[in-house]
């Protein structure tokens, strides 16, 4: 489907080159097969990247990550880290995108000869689609609504979220659940009832000065979540991960969710209730400090 400029979060994506298999296309002809291993079953791995300054932030962790997931999911013929590399390049400067952009790295197992589930059915090696696009962080800096989902994260015993995998199901279910609550995300517990994360970002709480999250056993082991926790320990506020109940959050004195595409967004409302004490003081030291990290840290695009 075409979409023209006016239908889009940003004008400038009606035009954009997207690299699939090795090509670069018009976003209109951007597409993969009918037999794909995305299509048949959501059977990838995924990274989502951003773009600062004329760097990419944390690309090797990304990419680290990437090869991971796809190792543990047996893939075969997966690109070397050099040609993904050059891929997300070459797509980032048929696009003119130096700043200010969002890039969905996507690595399927790629075409099978027939349909079906089994992996013997790839024959092609992987499927790789570079997809970047201008988007600046996605959720309201003011801060963002919660309401806890019905449905429970995904738990190591049936599927490790520590694979980056495009089977979302599990979150996209609880996202409608926060779309019919009229709230901005969804909160996800665990199997025995602890927060896990929302159902796109990785989640923080602090409490007397103390910053505080979840243990990544159902969630995902976030690059930003990584970051953060780096962060508080260069500027010396305490941080733990542990288990965390929704008693514990509602009487936090901040509460605030990170990831690639929101960066660091304060929460200011979960289940109806007003969340945290209104000050910031903490999620304001990190914020500061992540944008200094973004602004002069990351991997040069070629000039």
């Amino acid at each position: 489907m075409t979409y023209t400029p006016d239908q889009l979060p940003d004008p400038r994506n009606a035009d954009i080159q997207v690299y699939v298999a090795g090509e670069l296309l018009p976003r209109d002809r951007a597409k993969i097969s009918v037999f794909d291993s995305a299509v048949q079953g959501g059977d990838a791995v995924w990274e989502g990247l951003r773009v600062y300054s004329g760097r990419i932030f944390e690309l090797e962790a990304h990419l680290d990550r990437l090869e991971a997931s796809a190792k543990t999911l047996a893939f075969e013929a997966v690109p070397s880290r050099d040609e993904v590399k050059a891929a997300i390049f070459a797509t980032l400067a048929a696009n003119g995108m130096r700043d200010g952009a969002h890039i969905r790295l996507t690595l399927t197992r790629g075409e099978k000869v027939t349909s079906g589930m089994d992996p013997r059915l790839n024959r092609a090696g992987c499927t790789l689609i570079v997809l970047a696009e201008w988007k600046l962080p996605v959720y309201d800096q003011a801060g963002i609504r919660l309401v806890t989902a019905s449905n429970r994260r995904n738990t190591a015993q049936c599927l490790d979220s520590k694979i980056h995998h495009n089977n979302l199901l599990n979150n996209i279910i609880a996202k409608i659940e926060a779309n019919f609550a009229g709230a901005d995300d969804a909160l996800m517990l665990d199997i025995d009832g602890f927060i896990s994360e929302t159902n796109a970002t990785n989640i923080f709480m602090v409490t007397n000065g103390e910053l505080l999250t979840p243990w990544p056993d159902s969630c995902l082991p976030g690059i930003t979540r990584s970051v953060v926790l780096r962060l508080a320990a260069q500027l010396g506020i305490p941080a733990t991960e542990r288990n965390l109940s929704l008693s514990e959050i509602y009487n936090a004195d901040e509460v605030f969710v990170t990831g690639t595409m929101g960066e660091l967004t304060p929460v200011v409302e979960i289940d109806g209730r007003p969340c945290g004490t209104g000050e910031q003081s903490v999620l304001e030291r990190l914020q500061q400090a992540h944008a200094e990290l973004t602004r002069t840290t990351g991997t040069a695009l070629p000039e």
